[in-house]
């Protein structure tokens, strides 16, 4: 896949991330009107975090990481059919052993809780509630580990809109749930527990269709003897934790935050759903379409175009996350009185979840460079490396919580998961260099982020004097309303001809390929 394809991919991908990122939002809204930030919204925080982590470990984590680069190989060795025996065999392998997992969490559930929130003990029915919603909503990771599968399949055939937009379905489903059914239940915050199952049932059934249209069969078959099964198996064992390290910190801060002031786990959702906006619709868009690229480069041994691949990469990171993370600090007060101030979400809850995401603001730009890095490895089969750094990015971030939590409460939490991914980008970096010698040129990548810092600079300013106008104390108006959308336009385009002064060339790329793309 040549660099406009996979930017076209990405393109694809952040797209249809965004309509997704834009229902999440909605939902998010929705959420925070009618239950606030407390008791029951706290505890259905924890308990989405246990099935969601496991998500990112078994399905959008290790298991693509580890079945995208070798089902790649036996497509471009074995051809269709093969490729075909081997997904069949995964498909019935992951039925057995997800069903094994989802029946241990629901049964264990009170354990996980335990460990997870500890901290709700001290508050009267908060943990049994917690529980409660835990096992509601675990066969979650059942139905979304099998369409994580699926969406490795069609991402290396070069399909990614249908999976990405999946994610639309669960939104919506939460969002009904909360509208119009949470007056059904005793404790109204169970119908969202409901919605989460519902949603990834949704998920995979809309997918299957399109394996279908591919020519996959995924009748469940008894025998699992192809060596391509055996080797995702053993490369997904250690992917288990490199790949889920963000999502493993966030449930290390989130124990951390539940031993603080009741809203604290909220106040930390609530902002790291904003800052995960940006991540969700780019990062993590062009992440998912360069691993099949690299995987098909590291497998033809293509050095020059695996390298091409990467710095190409690392530099939209640098142009995209820069700009990102200074506009989510300077709007986040902003954000959420237009997006959440509202019902029982009040103003105190719009500064004290502001805060926090000014402390996870810088962390998009780590968080970026590892998730581009980490698909190298993956491309050379490598899984331990980012186990390795894992490891220790866990530590800091544990002992960072634990230090800053004295001092700064939730926000030092915040603070020290930035710190956090701001070593497991270096360590990385200085690792994936030490592989590949003095191929990988540094100056032209330092000269990008540089320049995208300058250019940040600039809309910084802007952006700031343009903010100055609102007033956010008193929520949502039309006026406030324009004048952030102002912000925010006004910003991108003195970022965007800022950058292009200074010869960013990627921004001249992206805004070409808009230009061809509205031709057409």
């Amino acid at each position: 896949m040549s660099r406009t394809r996979t930017l076209a991919a990405a393109a694809v991908l952040g797209a249809s991330t965004l309509m997704s990122r834009c229902t999440g939002l909605i939902r998010d809204i929705v959420i925070a009107t009618m239950f606030g930030a407390g008791f029951g919204t706290d505890a259905f925080f924890i308990a989405f975090t246990i099935p969601n982590l496991l998500r990112r470990f078994f399905a959008e984590g290790s298991l693509t990481a580890a079945f995208v680069p070798v089902f790649s190989g036996v497509r471009h060795s074995g051809g269709h059919p093969d490729a075909v025996r081997v997904a069949r065999q995964c498909w019935s392998l992951l039925l057995l052993v997800m069903a094994v997992v989802t029946a241990l969490g629901v049964l264990c559930a009170p354990w996980i809780v335990n460990i997870v929130g500890h901290g709700f003990g001290s508050v009267p029915g908060k943990m049994l509630l917690t529980i409660d919603l835990t096992r509601t909503m675990f066969p979650y990771i059942f139905f979304v580990s099998l369409l994580a599968l699926a969406t490795g399949i069609l991402n290396v055939y070069g399909h990614f809109f249908i999976p990405a937009l999946s994610p639309v379905l669960l939104n919506l489903s939460i969002i009904c749930s909360a509208l119009f059914f949470s007056s059904f239940f005793a404790i109204p915050i169970e119908a969202l527990a409901w919605g989460v199952v519902v949603g990834g049932i949704l998920q995979l059934l809309v997918t299957l269709p399109i394996l279908k249209r591919y020519g996959f069969s995924l009748r469940p078959v008894w025998r699992v003897d192809h060596p391509a099964v055996k080797r995702i198996a053993l490369l997904m064992l250690p992917g288990v934790l490199g790949v889920a390290i963000y999502q493993i910190n966030m449930v290390v801060t989130r124990l951390l935050a539940s031993f603080l002031e009741q809203g604290s786990v909220s106040y930390l959702y609530y902002s790291q759903r904003l800052f995960e906006f940006p991540q969700g619709i780019f990062i993590a868009s062009l992440a998912q379409a360069l691993l099949p690229t690299m995987s098909q480069q590291a497998a033809a041994r293509e050095e020059s175009e695996l390298l091409g691949s990467l710095q190409h990469a690392l530099s939209l990171i640098f142009i995209i996350t820069i700009p990102a993370s200074v506009g989510l600090a300077l709007c986040s007060q902003a954000l959420f009185s237009q997006l959440f101030m509202r019902g029982a979400f009040t103003f105190t809850d719009v500064n004290n979840t502001a805060i926090a995401l000014v402390a996870y603001a810088p962390g998009l730009v780590f968080v970026g460079i590892s998730r581009v890095i980490v698909p190298l490895f993956h491309a050379w089969e490598d899984t331990r490396t980012p186990v390795y750094v894992s490891f220790w990015t866990l530590l800091v971030n544990g002992v960072g919580g634990l230090v800053l939590m004295q001092y700064y409460a939730y926000v030092g939490l915040a603070a020290a998961l930035t710190l956090a991914s701001l070593f497991n980008a270096l360590v990385l970096f200085i690792l994936m260099r030490r592989n590949l010698g003095r191929n990988l040129e540094i100056a032209p990548l330092g000269g990008v982020f540089v320049k995208a810092c300058a250019a940040s600079a600039v809309m910084g300013v802007v952006v700031y004097a343009v903010l100055h106008y609102g007033a956010w104390s008193v929520g949502f108006t039309l006026f406030n309303a324009l004048i952030l959308a102002f912000a925010v336009f006004a910003g991108a385009l003195v970022y965007t001809v800022a950058g292009w002064i200074m010869g960013l060339r990627e921004i001249s790329e992206v805004v070409g390929m808009l230009k061809r793309r509205i031709r057409r």
